[in-house]
């Protein structure tokens, strides 16, 4: 993405910022597409006007997935709380509340944490990110219409693969391990978010 297309996002986040009352930013895509830079990026530009509240945070525990059979499976839709983020949106729209705590995802540890991110009354836009905020399945179809706007990332496939299986190896994963998962649990989330794509209200290509 160059400078110029940066910048006309961030104006269009602030345009939504300067809105009457809280207004909440989706940003979308297939995994490894982005998402979180981007937002990161638009929030540190905006100041004290944003803050940034990943879906990620509502990730389930190790221990429950484990107990549930789908560990092998993170980052599916259904090895989330789905309710409970919609819940979050919900007192976040609302704003009436002095100040809203959210979680956060530490992937070094690959459990989310309460509780660590706070959100005051008087922030005008809050950023989510995350890969099934356009799903039309089970609670994730409320989310859409608690949200303002949607942006849709999609880059290069080979890069936005590159990016993926790099990070996995970042985070301890040797390169076997992290291609697999790349190319499979990854890949088949992937193909389910591509299908949403057609619900947002703005596709980002080749960020």
């Amino acid at each position: 993405m160059d400078r110029a297309d940066f910048v006309a996002l961030v104006a269009r986040a602030r345009q939504l910022a300067t809105s009457p009352g809280r207004r909440i930013l989706g940003l979308t895509g297939a995994p490894g597409s982005g998402k979180s830079r981007l937002a990161g990026e638009i929030v540190d530009a905006l100041g004290d006007d944003a803050v940034l509240v990943p879906m990620d945070g509502f990730h389930l525990a190790e221990a429950e997935l484990k107990r549930l059979g789908s560990h092998d499976r993170k980052g599916a839709l259904d090895t989330f709380d789905a309710g409970g983020f919609v819940a979050l949106l919900r007192r976040l729209r609302e704003s009436t509340e002095p100040a809203v705590y959210a979680p956060t995802f530490r992937r070094d540890l690959e459990e989310a944490i309460a509780g660590a991110i706070c959100v005051p009354r008087n922030v005008p836009l809050v950023v989510t990110e995350g890969n099934y905020l356009l799903s039309p399945d089970g609670a994730w179809s409320a989310v859409r219409g608690l949200l303002d706007e949607v942006w849709y990332l999609e880059p290069d496939d080979d890069d936005r693969m590159d990016r993926l299986i790099n990070r996995h190896v970042e985070f301890g994963r040797d390169v076997e391990t992290a291609n697999a998962r790349a190319r499979g649990n990854d890949q088949r989330n992937a193909e389910l978010i591509v299908a949403t794509k057609i619900w947002a209200d703005l596709v980002i290509v080749g960020s």
